[in-house]
């Protein structure tokens, strides 16, 4: 035996088992770190979120929608409806109005002629009484016979528009001044034929033609036959000459202006 052998030995340690050991701690480390790695990662990829829970469409759900959107649509309809309807009544109020308006004024102008007519006819039924009182009392009537035949209807139409222009005065008898039946009387007159004083009797006096056949020297007469309360001579071309008024005195007309009721023919 060596003298030496009871002394240890100062040789270092084998270091094969401390780098074990260390690998074994190191590794052990590295193992945690790779897990807590991992878990941050994974929490990392995960956001946070908030989750809200949609409803779920029903049919119940989708049939109440649908009935709101029907009852809008129905609201809408009935509000157009009514617009409609107003706009409509407010046309037809005008509309009446206006008529009303209208009718109000043809009525106004109708009662107007009518009211004229009216004091035309007063003031020729006083000139026929006033002429009828100073005619011939022994006849009983001033209503004549008047010869058809003889005269001249060119001497009648010749006096008459000879005093053109003249003026019209109740009960006159020319020569410058006359009312209606005085002239009548005095253009006849001209031709041979002697006409009663007043309107009344000349349109019974003749042949009673009408008016759709008119010729020239045709006596017109307006009123009832036997009641005339005006008269003139038709001279041709759908006019007549009278003695109108006393604002226009005497005057050539438009029948169509003043339509005659009657006409009688003397010659």
């Amino acid at each position: 035996m060596s003298h030496t052998a009871h002394i240890p030995s100062h040789r270092k340690p084998r270091r094969s088992s401390t780098t074990k050991l260390r690998a074994g701690v190191a590794g052990g480390v590295l193992s945690t770190l790779a897990v807590a790695g991992s878990a941050g990662s994974a929490h990392a990829a995960e956001p946070v979120t908030e989750t809200i829970e949609m409803p779920t469409i029903t049919s119940e759900l989708a049939t109440k929608v649908a009935a709101s959107a029907d009852a809008t649509q129905q609201a809408a309809d009935s509000y157009k409806l009514q617009a409609e309807q107003d706009a409509a009544a407010a046309k037809a109020a005008k509309d009446a109005k206006q008529a009303k308006e209208e009718a109000i004024a043809k009525a106004k102008a109708k009662k107007k002629a009518e009211e004229r007519a009216a004091k035309e006819r007063a003031a020729r039924s006083a000139e026929r009484t006033t002429l009828a009182a100073s005619a011939d009392s022994g006849s009983g009537s001033t209503a004549q016979s008047v010869p058809s035949a003889g005269g001249s209807v060119g001497s009648v139409i010749s006096f008459l528009k000879a005093q053109l222009g003249d003026s019209y005065v109740m009960g006159a008898s020319g020569p410058n001044s006359w009312d209606c039946s005085s002239l009548v009387q005095a253009a006849f007159k001209q031709a041979g034929v002697d006409l009663p004083r007043v309107s009344q009797d000349q349109s019974t006096v003749g042949t009673e033609v009408g008016t759709s056949n008119l010729q020239l020297g045709d006596i017109l007469y307006w009123g009832g036959k036997g009641s005339a309360y005006h008269v003139g001579v038709y001279v041709g071309n759908g006019q007549y000459l009278d003695a109108a008024n006393p604002s226009k005195g005497v005057v050539i007309q438009d029948l169509s202006g003043y339509p005659a009721d009657g006409a009688v023919r003397v010659l």
